[in-house]
């Protein structure tokens, strides 16, 4: 509650200041958004739908019972909802399911993996006019946000419309939490729209209470990831990628997933100086954004490996004969191409980017290199190197002596691989905590069923 009128006159400024940001931001962002809509056809599926359009007939259609809006912005985050959607419609089969993401290549990812749902929608742009169309037209109970995804327009508009909202897999990462520090106390005002936030870890439980969540409304109930990745790592999956890409029986592949800006650099060199003690070695390079494939394939012919193939190629049709080297050049491929690895190393690390999702990998056994930067991944991390599957290191230098030396133990490797498995599957158990704090909120028929 505002306590005084002094709060609430500013609590409506700084809800006056946001939204004057976000419309100026969008005035500037528009036309390059309007520019890659006809030159390159990307956001052309979305862009409408985030405006407020074409999404009548998929919400209006939709059966009795009540509506859970489950939103997950990207492929993360709908690995993530995916057990917890499943465990959810299991328990309460009556209700609709509404699920949404903010990328396109999330709803892809959503549409593969979210079976239980009964529409698919792109989350709406944070403006006061569209997100009240959407939420009149979707009518939803509950509003579910996966991990930490605050939007103050969105989420007061729920509050005046009576749907409850929480937040389940939740998680502040050290940049994120500081950025929100800067301003707590609006925030402390938006997190008062929630009912509950289910935290991954002490630490976000302690942070978003930092920022003004409550404590009675934070329950830590651990990552719905674990869930998702032990499923998933299937020896099905591996077969299918493996014909894909043509593996060879015994072909071994050093994988970089999740490559930044500075990073392929190092993994190139590492590469080099790999063959010098196993020429049959390959490289598969997973960059994190996509779109850097070309300056990825100058960096490799600089170095004097123009043997290089893309998915993209491979899907298309071309079979990998000699090449040595891959280039993952589409989304959602990651986690299939760690099940091929002899080693791996995850990257956002050795540049200050907090790192990438060292889950992944470890769902499949693989032992998992990556350098210093790993604020986002702390728990992650603790938890698979107390095992020896992950390791830290500092440079390129400590990168190539580290695998040098686990391949010189092939045993040990598998070993190592192995617990790091067990850990994850260890973990499971999150999602249907957080299905069980979902339909709480919901009530009614099959509550403490």
């Amino acid at each position: 509650m505002l306590d005084t009128n002094a709060e609430k006159t500013k609590y409506t400024g700084m809800y006056i200041l946001y939204n004057t940001i976000l419309f100026a931001t969008m005035f500037i962002i528009l036309p390059y958004f309007l520019l890659k809509m006809a030159f390159t056809g990307k956001y052309r599926k979305s862009l409408v739908q985030k405006l407020g359009g074409r999404q009548t007939q998929i919400l209006t259609d939709l059966g009795d019972g009540p509506r859970v809006w489950v939103h997950a912005v990207s492929v993360g985050e709908v690995m993530a909802a995916a057990p917890i959607v499943a465990f959810l419609k299991m328990k309460r089969p009556e209700i609709m399911i509404i699920f949404s993401t903010s990328t396109e290549t999330g709803q892809q990812m959503a549409q593969q993996l979210v079976k239980d749902a009964d529409a698919f929608i792109y989350f709406p742009l944070d403006i006061p006019y569209v997100v009240r169309k959407i939420i009149r037209l979707a009518k939803p109970a509950v509003f579910v946000m996966v991990e930490t995804e605050l939007w103050p327009n969105f989420l007061k508009a729920c509050k005046l419309n009576a749907v409850k909202t929480l937040m389940v897999n939740g998680r502040l990462s050290p940049r994120s939490y500081k950025k929100y520090r800067l301003t707590m106390y609006f925030w402390r005002r938006v997190l008062a729209n929630l009912c509950a936030a289910g935290m991954i870890a002490e630490v976000d439980a302690a942070r978003i209470k930092s920022i003004g969540m409550t404590e009675d409304r934070i329950e830590v109930l651990g990552n719905a990831k674990y869930d998702a990745l032990a499923a998933m790592a299937a020896p099905a999956l591996q077969e299918e990628i493996a014909r894909r890409v043509n593996q060879r029986a015994g072909e071994r592949f050093f994988v970089a997933g999740s490559t930044h800006q500075g990073e392929e650099e190092i993994i190139i060199r590492v590469y080099q100086q790999l063959l010098k003690h196993y020429a049959d070695f390959k490289l598969i390079i997973v960059p994190r954004h996509v779109e850097r494939t070309a300056a990825i394939m100058e960096l490799l012919q600089s170095a004097g490996l123009p043997d290089v193939i893309t998915m993209t190629d491979m899907n298309n049709g071309k079979i990998r004969e000699k090449e040595r080297i891959i280039i993952i050049d589409v989304i959602g491929e990651l986690f299939k191409i760690y099940s091929l690895a002899t080693i791996v190393y995850c990257g956002g690390s050795l540049v200050p980017k907090g790192g990438q999702n060292i889950l992944e990998a470890a769902a499949w056994g693989k032992v998992i290199f990556y350098g210093p930067s790993m604020e986002d991944f702390s728990e992650e991390k603790v938890l698979l190197e107390d095992v020896g599957c992950g390791v830290t290191i500092s440079n390129e230098e400590e990168l190539l002596q580290g695998i040098l030396q686990a391949l010189e133990h092939p045993e040990e490797l598998e070993k190592r691989g192995a617990r790091g498995r067990v850990v994850v599957a260890a973990n499971m158990g999150a999602a249907v905590r957080y299905a069980e704090m979902i339909n709480r909120v919901i009530g009614g028929q099959g509550e403490g069923n």
